[in-house]
């Protein structure tokens, strides 16, 4: 996949992308075809948020097939990364403590979060 350092999508840009991920490489009528099904969409509505993308360049139309230039876990990383930002200062542990605040952790949730910590502070020395 093309790496993306910053691109910024709203809410329909998403949710195109996400039928995308799961679809590609999908021909564009089929994919207005999906829009439909999932999300109610007309075919205008599908092209004019697949043109914004491609703008974007975060996704290729080319000879009426459509695919994305930027993954799943790259969306998902950046917007994690602008959340925890703008809303908790990029405190990743003021997030984890306003979250677990009303929520029961089950045993293996524990020790999911436990292995990811590890690794990570493996991964950095620590």
């Amino acid at each position: 996949m093309k790496h993306q350092t910053n691109f910024h999508i709203n809410e329909s840009e998403y949710r195109l992308l996400d039928i995308l991920w799961d679809a590609q490489p999908v021909n564009s009528m089929k994919l207005a075809g999906l829009c439909l099904d999932q999300l109610g969409w007309k075919k205008s509505t599908t092209y004019t948020v697949l043109r914004g993308l491609r703008e974007k360049g975060l996704v290729k139309n080319e000879q009426a097939t459509v695919q994305a230039l930027v993954s799943r876990s790259e969306i998902e990383r950046q917007e994690s990364h602008e959340f925890l930002n703008k809303k908790f200062h990029g405190s990743l542990p003021a997030f984890v403590a306003a979250f677990l605040q009303d929520k029961k952790l089950t045993r293996d949730e524990a020790r999911e979060l436990q292995a990811l910590i590890d690794q990570a502070a493996k991964e950095d020395g620590i």
